[in-house]
């Protein structure tokens, strides 16, 4: 168990890059926005509620832990923005993320005087600046700083708004909370850009000597000499922030410059195209450049495989895969060395390839009508069923008569799979494969299964009935039931796209369906089905089974008569009610 468990942490650990760091830097970012803008709102009420306010907020983010983790991702996510700036060799892509990196790099400069007035007046003088302090200074004393405040908390929530779009839209539950996603990255900053200026215009109608006395004394807002201290405090980090920003640059020229001096190499694509660029570039950077058609539904950040290419030839002489390559090309299961991911390889000599994904099946966006569609990893339940001795039906009937007795009995197991919530994906000549989780929970979906599995053995014995007369023995079947984490998708060409799921468990249920042969049953399930379903350890019968393709055993369960596993359910859900 304790080897179990290095190796799990160490698979974690290789899954793990700089955008993952940045994403979790950025949410933390954009979870103090939405608790500032939320606290802004409260100026829609009274002073009072927005002071009420500001104290509960500072409780949670001045709470030292809370603190530390904040700023190390402030400082964090700044770096790696820089970082981007250099390492983005190609701004080709969708005009989305070059806005999100430019917005990204402004945010700093806007806000370091709001910051260090703030923060590190408080730390360095002992300054009580809150917001009565902070409105008099916008509303009263510098007007023109509105208009920037407004800018930057725009810019900061787009910026944080759009990093999470990529990031979500990639993600099966998505499509169901867009909308109400959509209405709230609306209604937060209107609410607080609103509360800002309602909360603004009650410290103007309020400015009185007495309430200046009260709210603006030294103590409170700091001294002239204070305050050309903290300037010039802030000047310096504006001066140090564009000098980064500067560095950034020279250093893209000069890897420019040294990447022609090193020279050029050739990418062939495998069908007549060969383009000829610099050294150091990625192959997908490569495509972009020379306005090659290449999928990338992730843009080209290793968070999916659709970039795929295979190496036409020896594939000796390339890098090594990095730990998010390696990572994410063990995630889709293939340890071929001449398959690599497009956005992650550098070649450093002339190379051959052909991608394993047409742009026209994949666009480079990853977006159609329908988003669902494009390649997402999810739990599914599969459930393979199969027509037993429908060669021998062949030989001894007219071939009308063979198809119409196969159809009647795809279509007696296609209404019992609609019926209990699951979708008939392929026909394969007198057997079928069903999809159950598209839009349900995992327990949910393997207990549809199992229903299904039920309805079928009743659906098949009311058409053994009515074909009695023209049957010399009933017709058979054997179904094969298993859960996991598969790869859904439209697979196919050009017009012949069909939707189904790629992935082991799909390959195992299709080996449990050939074993109720040997076992002598209808069907044969996963104990992890059984499992997650909520039946009972002893419920059915259980048997170690080897799995052609996997090194160690299965626990499966074996069924005798399907039409027991919808009592079964039944009972279970009654028991936990």
């Amino acid at each position: 168990m304790a080897a179990l468990s290095r190796d799990q942490i160490t698979t974690s650990l290789r899954g793990i890059s700089l955008r993952q760091i940045r994403l979790a830097t950025g949410v933390i970012l954009f979870a103090y926005l939405v608790s500032h803008f939320l606290n802004h709102a409260l100026g829609n009420i009274s002073l009072e509620a927005l002071e009420s306010g500001v104290q509960i907020h500072m409780a949670f983010w001045q709470f030292l832990p809370v603190t530390i983790l904040f700023y190390a991702a402030c400082v964090v996510h700044t770096a790696l923005g820089i970082w981007a700036l250099y390492e983005r060799r190609q701004f080709r892509w969708k005009a989305i993320e070059p806005l999100q990196l430019a917005l990204g790099l402004s945010i700093p400069m806007m806000i370091i005087a709001h910051v260090i007035g703030i923060r590190l007046g408080q730390t360095l003088y002992g300054h009580e600046r809150h917001y009565p302090q902070i409105l008099f200074l916008y509303w009263i004393w510098a007007p023109w700083r509105i208009p920037m405040m407004f800018a930057v908390m725009t810019i900061a929530w787009v910026h944080g708004c759009i990093g999470l779009y990529l990031w979500l839209r990639m993600r099966a539950f998505f499509k169901r909370p867009a909308p109400f996603l959509l209405a709230a990255a609306v209604l937060i900053p209107t609410l607080s850009m609103l509360g800002f200026y309602q909360s603004g215009r009650m410290v103007i109608d309020s400015d009185s000597t007495e309430w200046r006395a009260e709210t603006q004394s030294e103590r409170q807002i700091g001294t002239r000499a204070e305050a050309q201290t903290l300037d010039r405090i802030t000047d310096y980090f504006l001066f140090g922030y564009f000098g980064l920003i500067g560095i950034a640059l020279v250093a893209r020229g000069v890897r420019a410059v040294n990447e022609r001096r090193r020279g050029m190499i050739n990418l062939s694509y495998g069908n007549g195209r060969t383009v000829r660029v610099p050294k150091g570039l990625s192959v997908l950077e490569a495509s972009l450049r020379n306005n090659v058609p290449h999928a990338s539904v992730c843009g080209g950040r290793a968070r999916c495989s659709t970039c795929r290419i295979r190496i036409i030839g020896d594939c000796s002489g390339l890098p090594e895969p990095s730990q998010r390559e390696a990572f994410v090309l063990g995630r889709v299961g293939t340890s071929d060395p001449s398959i690599r991911l497009a956005c992650q390889l550098r070649p450093p000599a002339d190379l051959s390839f052909f991608q394993l994904f047409l742009p026209h099946t994949i666009s480079a966006d990853g977006h159609d009508s329908h988003p669902t569609r494009i390649g997402q990893e999810r739990y599914l339940v599969s459930l393979f069923v199969d027509m037993r001795g429908s060669t021998q039906l062949a030989e001894k009937r007219l071939p009308f008569d063979t198809v119409f007795i196969v159809n009647r009995f795809l279509g007696a197991v296609s209404q019992a799979v609609l019926e209990s919530g699951g979708m008939p994906n392929q026909f394969v000549g007198d057997g079928m494969l069903a999809l159950f989780g598209l839009s349900t929970s995992r327990q949910n979906a393997c207990r549809q299964a199992l229903r299904a599995a039920a309805m079928i053995a009743a659906n098949v014995d009311a058409l053994n009935k009515f074909l009695e007369h023209d049957l010399r023995e009933p017709i058979r079947f054997g179904i094969g039931i298993n859960g996991g984490e598969v790869i859904v998708g439209d697979i196919g060409y050009r017009d012949h796209m069909v939707f189904t799921a790629l992935g082991d468990p799909v390959n195992v249920a299709a080996r449990l369906q050939d074993m109720t042969k040997s076992l002598a049953c209808e069907a044969v399930i996963s104990d992890e089905v059984r499992a997650t379903a909520g039946l009972a350890a002893d419920a059915l019968p259980h048997h170690d089974v080897e799995i052609r393709g996997r090194n160690e055993t299965m626990i499966v369960r074996t069924v005798e008569d399907a039409r027991i596993l919808s009592a079964l359910v039944d009972e279970q859900q009654s028991a936990a009610a």
